[in-house]
């Protein structure tokens, strides 16, 4: 069997193909898919069905992706009608065309002609390479007229409908998950005695089964058949049929086949929430401990008032660890504008993250086709407040005076590195021709959302942050004259602290994230929300633990500087799961080629940034005011996606952990 061009690794197997694409078998490339029923729409006797065509490309390279006449398929039309369906379905890859191919509801065809396809050199060889290639299609069915009204009314406008969207694109993405989609393969290599590579066949005949209740459709089945050799100078005939048969399968149960029930509910999918959850009562009572039993032992030595001066003096020679640098623990630190940036966009991707996620949640975003990239977008825009109310207040209160360039920062430090990383892979998509290339009129929307809403959102949270958070509070004084840091143990150092300080959060999500990756790789529906929730909320308290402990070491071995060592710490859990997907992408997937890998690492690099900074934000951010009594843990906001978002909510919550315990512990002692 001939090697595949863009991957030195196997072809996928039958039972490969159907498990991981969601389709059950029913014979030879026999694909079943899913449909939505319609609320908006309801078909009659005989209306036409529109079939869209949609993309081709390698199976084992899921972004590697073309449009679907790339190859030299049909064409019916000179200019057949697009339809788009918003912003994220854009970001997407997709570029639904009109097949043209003649279907009206309830009207069974027996078989009829497509077109007829003669074979020359050139066309063979773009057929023979995609076979090699296990290139496949997706076609969908079944349009939502909300969508297609918007299609209509823009479609010379592109610029203009893709600006709408950023108000109707949640929406309208909702609507298009209306739309069925088919999964198939070109062709198939068959065994040929007079051929080491096998022979090169085409499915030449779609036989699709619809099936209907009342006036909805709900279920799309594609069977190919009549597989015909490729040769120079053929000519084949593309046919298709039709049946329609009705079924009693609700609204309800529409969206079933698509998920895959036993890989995700598997037992060790529960095993992994309880392992992660015995981890969390062990770092729970280490830091009871800590708190209980050796601060309060601390309190008590350091409190002393009657004692005689010989035991005063013999305690004041002994004392040693976190007391001592009181004078400076509140000491602004090293590069605070970079420092409160990254704080206030984590706390900006954290509250987003908790929005996503919930609204996954209340609304199925996983059924519509882009849904998730524009909801994330559009609450990204919406959420800039609070990284600039979280970076001004926080920059005030350390004493900046340029807060203008801290602003800036803070609104341009997530989106312009994931512009860094996108440019790059987009320069190689357009490079490649393939559908993950952004339009230019997609890039100046992002563009107008980011300089129109988001911006000027930063902007004004950064003004109130300062008037309204932004005067000092410290429980110490801060003397002149820094202490001088000790030299300790190299396990006390802070890039030890800092490498060993993600093991814990890492270990914690390490099970969910192989099932984020093979969701997103792998071509499976992520539909388990509330089991992301849920690890979120382990994350969270894992994640607050070890921040605890490691500044409590940190302090303890009278090293001041905790800002940027626990940045680093946080920071860490990232470079593990960066660490995860090397692992990944060599050991579970299939994936191979230039284009494929580096849309793989960089999509992977743009979730570490994000995961990063947000577990930043969980160590650093300062509370307005602190009161004696306080002891709240307050909890802000995936992706994503990216995927990617999820597990970076905990930041927003471990740095108040961090912050509220520093606080805590001085705010008890008498400071000079």
């Amino acid at each position: 069997m001939m090697r595949s061009k863009t991957s030195d690794k196997s072809r996928p197997t039958d039972s490969d193909r159907d498990a991981n694409l969601g389709m059950h078998a029913c014979g030879r490339d026999h694909l079943v898919v899913s449909n939505k029923e319609r609320d908006l729409k309801k078909y009659q006797q005989d209306d036409p069905v529109t079939l869209w065509v949609n993309k081709v490309g390698p199976y084992n390279n899921p972004q590697e992706t073309y449009n679907y006449y790339s190859l030299p398929f049909c064409h019916l039309s000179v200019n057949p009608a697009h339809k788009w369906g918003g912003l994220g379905e854009v970001l997407g890859g997709n570029e639904l065309i009109d097949s043209q191919i003649d279907i009206k509801f309830g009207k069974n065809v027996d078989k009829a002609t497509i077109c007829q396809l003669e074979l020359d050199e050139a066309k063979v060889k773009q057929f023979k390479d995609a076979i090699e290639n296990s290139y496949w299609f997706e076609f969908f069915m079944d349009a939502n007229v909300f969508c297609e009204l918007n299609y209509i009314c823009f479609e010379r406008s592109f610029f203009f409908a893709l600006l709408i969207s950023c108000f109707l694109g949640v929406q309208c993405a909702a609507a298009s998950s209306d739309d069925l989609p088919l999964w198939g393969f070109v062709g198939d290599l068959h065994p040929d005695k007079n051929s080491d590579n096998g022979k090169h066949v085409l499915y030449t005949h779609k036989n699709i089964i619809v099936k209907y209740n009342k006036d909805q459709i709900i279920h799309v089945n594609l069977t190919q058949e009549s597989p015909k050799p490729l040769e120079v100078g053929r000519t084949i005939d593309m046919t298709y049929s039709v049946k329609w048969i009705a079924t009693n399968v609700t609204f309800a149960r529409r969206f079933d086949v698509y998920l895959d029930y036993p890989f995700f509910e598997h037992q060790i999918h529960w095993f992994s929430i309880f392992n992660s959850f015995m981890m969390v009562i062990f770092l729970t009572g280490l830091v009871s401990m800590i708190l209980m039993r050796t601060l309060r032992n601390d309190y008590a030595k350091y409190a002393r008032e009657d004692d005689d001066l010989e035991t005063l003096e013999r305690d004041v020679s002994e004392e040693s660890g976190w007391k001592l640098v009181h004078g400076d623990v509140f000491r602004p630190p090293r590069n605070l504008v970079v420092l409160s940036a990254v704080v206030g966009t984590g706390a900006q991707l954290a509250m987003l993250v908790l929005l996503v996620i919930l609204m996954a949640i209340v609304g199925t975003l996983y059924v519509g086709r882009g849904a998730i990239v524009t909801t994330f977008i559009v609450c990204y825009a919406l959420t800039s407040f609070i990284s600039g109310y979280v970076s001004g207040g926080m920059y005030s209160r350390h004493g900046g005076k340029g807060w203008i360039k801290s602003m800036i920062l803070t609104a341009s430090l997530f989106p312009f590195m994931c512009f860094g990383i996108g440019f790059v892979l987009n320069t190689i998509a357009i490079f490649y021709g393939s559908l993950a290339a952004i339009p230019f009129g997609t890039m100046v929307v992002v563009f107008v959302i980011w300089a129109f809403i988001s911006f000027p959102l930063a902007l004004l949270g950064t003004v109130v942050g300062r008037n309204w958070s932004g005067a000092p509070n410290n429980p110490c004084r801060v003397k002149t004259i820094p202490r001088p840091i000790p030299e300790k143990k190299w396990y006390l150092t802070p890039s030890v602290v800092s490498m060993m300080g993600g093991l814990l959060p890492f270990g914690s999500i390490f099970i969910e994230m192989y099932f984020v990756f093979t969701s997103f790789w792998n071509y499976k529906v992520y539909y388990v929300y509330g089991f992301m929730l849920l690890v979120f909320l382990i994350l969270i308290i894992v994640t607050v633990c070890v921040t605890i402990v490691g500044t409590y070491f940190l302090l303890n071995a009278e090293n001041y500087h905790w800002q940027w060592t626990s940045f680093f710490s946080a920071a860490s859990t990232a470079v593990y799961v960066y660490l995860y997907s090397i692992y990944y992408y060599y050991v579970k997937t299939k994936m191979s080629g230039f284009f494929q890998t580096s849309f793989y690492f960089g999509y992977t690099l743009m979730f570490c940034l994000g995961l990063g900074i947000l577990c930043v934000f969980q160590r650093f951010q300062v509370p307005k005011k602190v009161t004696e009594q306080s002891t709240e843990i307050r909890s802000p906001r995936l992706f994503t996606i990216g995927l990617i978002t999820l597990f970076e909510c905990a930041g927003a919550v471990g740095y108040l952990g961090s912050n509220l315990f520093v606080r805590r512990i001085y705010r008890n002692i008498k400071c000079d």
